[in-house]
């Protein structure tokens, strides 16, 4: 996968891929023991980044910025740019679960509230008994992603993570504070795919379930979250305002031109 193959979704630049070919470059990755970043936008969070200069920097440091959200995929098809398909945060993690167990990789989890990593280490022992589960910690902790600086609860944490044979880390803060603390500290672990994976580790412990194949497949999801949480109608409202948006600016999403070497 060429990795300049990539669309701008207003300033944010989304690599336009397949699952099976992502997957193919980690797993390169993690043979030749390189790093690579994975950030996972969805359409509201390419909104929030079309508003913040700073943000969209964040976005943009990853190695691979996919597009996660059904609505960038309809976005593009307005311009007339097809995005090869949506591939989710979710679906890269569940492959990366995989590729570990086949192989005795180590994975770090780092996210979620209070015995909830811990959680979620224990059902992986036993559905992946090849992963090494090289450690966990809850996400809510001060540190250089919430603007505290780097804290001493943080520092132990860093530490931790490199002093293990971590090959893959899971960070699940949420955007932006999961793709702050993987650009701030990701480089400096010793780790070989960093991805910054939201809800997962919540998923992964139980305490959150995943739209219905039928809602994913139809690229309903969104519509599955609303119904079963009235109280993300002011978030879910993005999504229409993201298509109007644009539908009315010719240059909101094009394609990035690679330069001549």
């Amino acid at each position: 996968m060429d990795r300049a193959d990539k669309v701008d979704i207003f300033g944010v630049e989304i690599q336009n891929t397949t699952l099976s070919e992502l997957v193919g470059e980690l797993e390169k990755a993690l043979e030749n023991q390189s790093f690579c970043k994975v950030f996972t936008p969805n359409t509201e969070i390419v909104m929030a980044a079309k508003r913040s200069d700073r943000l969209k920097r964040e976005l943009n440091k990853g190695t691979y910025v996919i597009p996660d959200g059904i609505g960038l995929i309809h976005g593009a098809k307005i311009r007339g740019i097809s995005l090869k398909e949506r591939v989710t945060g979710y679906d890269t993690s569940m492959e990366l679960l995989r590729i570990a167990n086949q192989n005795g990789y180590g994975l770090y989890l780092l996210g979620g509230k209070e015995g909830i990593a811990e959680e979620a280490r224990k059902k992986l022992q036993k559905d992946y008994p090849g992963i090494r589960i090289t450690g966990c910690h809850h996400g809510y902790f001060k540190g250089s992603h919430t603007g505290d600086g780097v804290t001493s609860e943080e520092q132990a944490i860093i530490n931790e993570i490199k002093d293990s044979p971590t090959d893959i880390l899971f960070v699940g803060f949420g955007f932006p504070r999961q793709e702050i603390w993987i650009n701030t500290h990701g480089e400096n672990l010793g780790v070989h795919v960093a991805i910054g994976n939201g809800g997962v580790i919540d998923i992964l412990a139980g305490q959150a379930k995943r739209a219905p194949d039928i809602f994913i497949r139809l690229g309903l999801e969104w519509l599955y979250r609303l119904v079963t949480n009235p109280s993300r109608i002011k978030r879910q409202a993005v999504l229409p305002l993201f298509l109007v948006e644009v539908a009315l600016k010719r240059n909101s999403i094009h394609k990035i031109i690679k330069e001549d070497k």
